[in-house]
């Protein structure tokens, strides 16, 4: 009987991967890196000629997350690092989905950022 635990887990890194290998973030386009887990999204903007995070957000982070849905607070989470970027000069990103579909959580942290102010 097959572990479809490894599987999925084994597919995503192949697909997060294919990805790594066409998207590099530099210091004009870093690089805005997502993983989700079942819990919590993280994110962070890297500058990968450095090898340096330049900003980061979670949403361990938001305050006012009670009875709202996954998708709601990934939304916040994505305001919140578009907002903190801008601050720091950082307008235009390359998205890094890690492998995940463009969808649910993600789509919802991507749209978040561009409202605030990410380009990508």
């Amino acid at each position: 009987m097959k572990d479809i635990s490894k599987e999925k887990r084994a597919k995503r890194e192949s697909r997060r991967r294919r990805i790594r290998a066409r998207v590099i973030g530099d210091a004009a386009k870093p690089r805005l890196s997502v993983f989700r887990s079942n819990q919590y999204v993280w994110a962070q903007i890297i500058d990968d000629t450095k090898g340096t995070t330049l900003v980061s957000a979670s949403s361990k982070d938001i305050a006012a997350k009670k009875g709202q849905s996954k998708a709601a607070v990934a939304k916040q989470t994505g305001a919140d690092l578009a907002k903190k970027a801008v601050e720091k000069g950082i307008k235009t990103v390359v998205f890094d989905r890690g492998g995940y579909r463009y969808h649910g959580r993600i789509k919802e942290f991507a749209e978040g950022a561009r409202e605030k102010g990410l380009q990508f």
